[in-house]
């Protein structure tokens, strides 16, 4: 009887992983073949599988979540700050690299940028950071463009979160898109109250705690992928222009404030161990 490949032969630790098919996907542009080429490529091409992983396990979270399973969702989301943090060792691999040796073959990449990693903007729009103007950048590819509408129009973490938390009897808008301003403002400090709440009582309301401390730390180790990759692309290039066009390391470093759960962040600032029969003591102050 045939297996999938289409051979009678047993199943190999070669075939299941198709290592043939994996091995000859690192195509060098650079003529003759720069040596440190293979490594960035490798590298790169490890990201995106990591990046699928990631939004396998966001898509679980998402799904445990909106079928109130808190303590299975936190549990889905600390295996996606696990390799969060191999991500953010692997970044320094290309500092192996002498800044010489990349620019022998950085040319070759023009126009192809990494703003173009379709996986890591559906990243950012399945934790929360859902922005139409992403789409601007995939107009011309209709496979992205395609999955990333998808994601925008899906469920993200913090809506699913917040609409968990709704259903557990706190005050947390799950949706604030489209509101105006002044009304968006209001929800987030609705938000960010039942966030103390929780901070506050996290014995009463541990399940809810640990979701929260899974997300912040998604949300963390995301932004410490983001200060490392900065640091080693300024190591390598300077402030030069990125190859797609980009103001380069002057970008990326804005993109530091971006926060997929802000109000898991801002609810700090108010945390008090003062409080009584009134409740927590953000009255008036969110």
């Amino acid at each position: 009887m045939s297996n999938e490949y289409g051979s009678k032969a047993p199943l190999s630790y070669n075939k299941y992983l198709r290592v043939q098919d994996l091995i000859g996907l690192q195509d060098c542009l650079s003529d003759p073949a720069h040596h440190d080429e293979l490594l960035f490529i490798t590298i790169h091409q490890t990201y995106e599988l990591w990046f699928k992983q990631i939004l396998h396990e966001l898509d679980a979270a998402i799904e445990q979540m909106s079928a109130d399973r808190p303590a299975q969702a936190a549990r889905t989301l600390r295996r996606v700050v696990e390799i969060e943090k191999v991500l953010v060792s692997q970044i320094h691999i290309l500092e192996t690299m002498t800044p010489i040796s990349f620019l022998g073959f950085r040319d070759e990449l023009n126009p192809a940028s990494g703003f173009q990693s379709m996986q890591f903007r559906e990243i950012e729009i399945s934790s929360g950071l859902k922005d139409e103007k992403v789409l601007h950048e995939f107009r011309e590819d209709e496979f992205a463009l395609k999955r990333l509408e998808a994601r925008l129009a899906a469920p993200s973490l913090s809506e699913a979160f917040y609409a968990l938390l709704g259903r557990r009897g706190l005050d947390a808008p799950a949706d604030v898109a489209g509101l105006a301003a002044e009304e968006q403002r209001k929800n987030y400090g609705r938000r960010t109250r039942a966030v103390l709440e929780i901070l506050t009582h996290f014995e009463e309301r541990y399940e809810e705690f640990q979701l929260a401390e899974s997300l912040i730390e998604h949300d963390e180790y995301f932004t410490l992928w983001r200060a490392h990759h900065i640091a080693m692309v300024e190591r390598m290039v300077g402030t030069k222009p990125g190859t797609g066009g980009s103001e380069g390391v002057g970008y990326l470093r804005t993109t530091l404030r971006k926060k997929f759960f802000p109000e898991l962040w801002e609810a700090r600032t108010y945390l008090d161990t003062k409080h009584g029969a009134a409740g927590c003591p953000f009255a008036g102050k969110v």
